[in-house]
């Protein structure tokens, strides 16, 4: 599989975001991409990417969206009390945490759990999850 690293070289108030964003899209076009499937990026793009690869942006998240979006998802699900979170898999848009759902796995929050021990079992299911969903729409799936 051909790579090719993008460096984000700021993590600070002078990221620019536009400018991160056109150098993702030309590797992409240069690649002729036709599905992009992003996991634990942390990086929200600029809209102009979503606008071009409309979907064709495939994302993870470790809550049962619409529910506790955003980057602190676990933690906002064990602050909630709930009993049940999970993973999601859903076509990334410019509106962060909100593209249409493709796949959802509920994952019992367990007394005593922690950010990290619920984290855990998350990213266990996403990593169940993730390539069947992306392998459904290489082959063709239907989209919701």
């Amino acid at each position: 599989v051909p790579t090719e690293l993008i460096q984000r070289t700021s993590f600070n108030a002078d990221f620019n975001r536009e400018a991160y964003t056109k150098d993702i899209m030309a590797v992409l076009d240069r690649h002729k991409i036709d599905l992009v499937a992003m996991a634990g990026f942390m990086t929200i793009l600029s809209a102009a990417i979503f606008n071009r690869y409309r979907g064709k942006i495939i994302n993870t998240h470790p809550s049962l969206l619409p529910d506790f979006k955003g980057e602190n998802a676990v933690q906002q699900a064990l602050d909630a009390g709930v009993e049940v979170t999970g993973c999601t898999i859903h076509e990334a848009t410019a509106e962060l945490d909100n593209g249409p759902i493709l796949a959802q796995v509920e994952v019992p929050v367990k007394t005593g759990d922690t950010l990290e021990t619920l984290w855990e079992r998350i990213k266990e299911t996403e990593r169940v999850i993730y390539p069947e969903t992306l392998r459904k729409l290489m082959q063709g799936g239907d989209r919701p």
